[in-house]
């Protein structure tokens, strides 16, 4: 506690060794943050000067890579000034806050696959409706609906958690995320109910939409010509190996909290790290070594980036 500022202090108890190894940490999370913000903003300035990828499919892709970045520097900064700190310590309201902009982006990337999985699906099962049906207005109330929902649903547990009385002030992370319920005294079971039915509704409920429209794909294309299932090939599998590396990251971190000691530190630490570096370092480069059109405009981008 600063009674003089009235705060609340906690630690993060999850980093190894930063006293032996901050000056390695910061370097190696340091090049992976300019990396993710170099590769994103890459792809998503190549969709927004081309027209040629002013369609539903680039747009929510740019979407999802802001969403990247937004997540990104939700983490990086803090944690890298904590690795040049001698305490590694964080107000809890501004750990409340980091809570709340980690979940909200976190449950956005699952709502924007379900969007990209949406247009998929009605470009490859329903060609002829897909310009009725993915009209601007769509893809706008897609993209609102995205970042809106999660975040209003999240936001409610937060200010619900803000008068939580804590009996435990070391964090077992380097960052703050659902580990933070392991501090409180008591926690309410009508928050518990909630907690569960906002995960249900951002995470498992967009998954299983995910698996149905790619079921509906898959069975399509299997009946289709070659030129369709070349199509759904370019197009999809980019999106899936997405959702499979969040979908085990995102898990490993729902249940993290659950395992307690089972857990080593060191173990805690290495998971910790992978949830913020693969999935805004390798989208990008998925995307833009499968998707055609995006891989062609940034092969001309990296050419002229020689020549001058």
């Amino acid at each position: 506690m600063n009674p003089g500022l009235n705060m609340t202090y906690l630690i993060l108890g999850g980093h190894v060794e930063v006293q032996k190894y901050r000056y390695l940490y910061f370097m190696i999370l340091f090049t992976a943050y300019i990396l993710i913000i170099c590769c994103n903003t890459s792809i998503i300035y190549l969709i927004v000067i081309h027209k040629s990828l002013h369609e539903p499919m680039y747009i929510f892709i740019a979407a999802l890579l802001l969403n990247s970045l937004f997540f990104s520097t939700n983490i990086y900064p803090k944690l890298l000034a904590d690795f040049l700190s001698e305490k590694q310590i964080i107000s809890y309201q501004v750990c409340l806050f980091q809570v709340f902009i980690f979940y909200s982006l976190s449950c956005s990337e699952f709502l924007l696959l379900s969007a990209m999985a949406y247009d998929r699906y009605v470009s490859i099962c329903k060609p002829l409706q897909y310009p009725t049906i993915m009209r601007k207005i769509t893809v706008v109330f897609l993209l609102v609906l995205a970042w809106l929902l999660p975040a209003c649903q999240v936001a409610v547990v937060i200010i619900l958690n803000i008068n939580n009385k804590l009996c435990n002030f070391t964090l077992k992370g380097i960052f703050c995320n659902n580990s933070l319920i392991q501090l409180y005294c008591v926690m309410s079971r009508a928050l518990s109910v909630y907690g569960a039915f906002v995960l249900l509704n951002t995470g498992l409920f967009p998954m299983l939409f995910i698996i149905f429209t790619y079921t509906k794909i898959i069975l399509t294309v299997y009946r289709s010509s070659g030129e369709v299932k070349k199509k759904a090939a370019q197009t999809c599998l980019p999106h899936l190996f997405v959702l499979i590396n969040y979908s085990c990251l995102i898990t490993y971190d729902m249940i993290i909290a659950r395992l307690e000691s089972d857990f080593s530190k060191t173990a805690r630490f290495l998971m910790t790290l992978q949830i913020i570096t693969y999935n805004p370092l390798f989208n990008p480069i998925i995307y833009g070594l499968k998707m055609k059109e995006i891989s062609k405009h940034l092969q001309r981008l990296l050419c002229q980036s020689k020549l001058n």
